[in-house]
């Protein structure tokens, strides 16, 4: 004998009941695992800090971070939780992870102060990247920074040109104390014994190459007025052929900047003769 085929009316109610059963199991199920993931067990109760830390402890950021933290376990946002980690002073990146069952790994890495950077009064300084930040200046670990300087997005060009002149200099006894990129891109020095040298302007080859030529034959200069190294007061290195040069106690130019100063002083001199002036009227 055939089956008679379920009425319509049976079959929609099945469907139905499969379908409110289901539905209510998703929903259970949800409720659950809200509950679970709300549930004190899942709290963050444990930060653990890592890294080589100088100016930051793990007390000190769990007490200072651990309220800026929201969420548990589960639902904690981690890129969010790095940017609070970063916004702690002296901390230039953090990677944050979870740490099962309640815990949360800090890898943190500080700057490293290689400068002071821009006015005397701000509290900015460059890190050995060439990255400016702001921190205490009474939490430095080091005395005697230099002072860098130059126009906004300069730091790294600035730092590298301190990285690449600092050693030069090393044969007077001298160190880099500050060096300054102006806005039409000449740099300016200035030496452990406060003398400015004005390096000018071009490539940082072009820079350097002019600053070598003048330390070969600045020692010679020395001797033939018996100063030392700490008698350099000036010196303007833009010249093509020579540089000019101040000392303590002496007042002198290198011979070819002589001949190039000579040389414009006579221009002068004849532009502004009585030959070449326009006729005054009399009254």
């Amino acid at each position: 004998m055939r089956e008679r085929p379920t009425p319509l009316d049976i079959r929609l109610m099945n469907v139905t009941a499969s379908f409110m059963f289901g539905g209510g199991c998703i929903l259970v199920l949800v409720l659950v695992v809200g509950w679970a993931l709300r549930h004190p067990v899942f709290s963050i109760n444990r930060i653990v800090v890592e890294g080589e830390l100088v100016h930051n402890n793990a007390v000190t950021l769990r007490a200072n971070v651990a309220p800026h933290l929201a969420g548990n376990f589960f639902t904690i946002d981690l890129p969010q939780a790095q940017t609070v980690f970063e916004q702690v002073p002296w901390v230039r990146k953090a990677e944050v992870r979870r740490a099962y069952p309640n815990s949360l790994r800090v890898l943190l890495h500080e700057h490293v102060a290689q400068a002071y950077w821009g006015a005397a009064s701000g509290a900015a300084m460059v890190n050995t990247l060439g990255e400016v930040f702001e921190a205490n200046l009474g939490e430095l670990e080091r005395e005697g920074l230099p002072r860098l300087d130059g126009p906004e997005g300069s730091a790294p060009q600035v730092l590298a040109m301190f990285y690449a002149l600092e050693p030069l200099f090393q044969a007077l006894d001298l160190s880099v104390d500050a060096l300054s990129l102006r806005d039409r891109g000449s740099w300016l020095l200035v030496l452990s014994n406060e003398a400015q040298l004005e390096l000018g302007s071009g490539t940082p080859e072009q820079v350097l190459q002019r600053t070598q030529r003048w330390l070969r034959t600045v020692r010679t200069v020395l001797e033939r007025y018996q100063r030392t190294a700490n008698a350099i007061e000036y010196a303007d290195l833009r010249y093509t052929d020579g540089y000019a040069l101040r000392l303590r106690g002496v007042n002198t130019i290198s011979p070819a900047a002589a001949k190039a100063l000579a040389q414009r002083q006579a221009a002068a001199t004849t532009t502004n003769s009585p030959k070449n002036r326009p006729a005054e009227g009399r009254h």
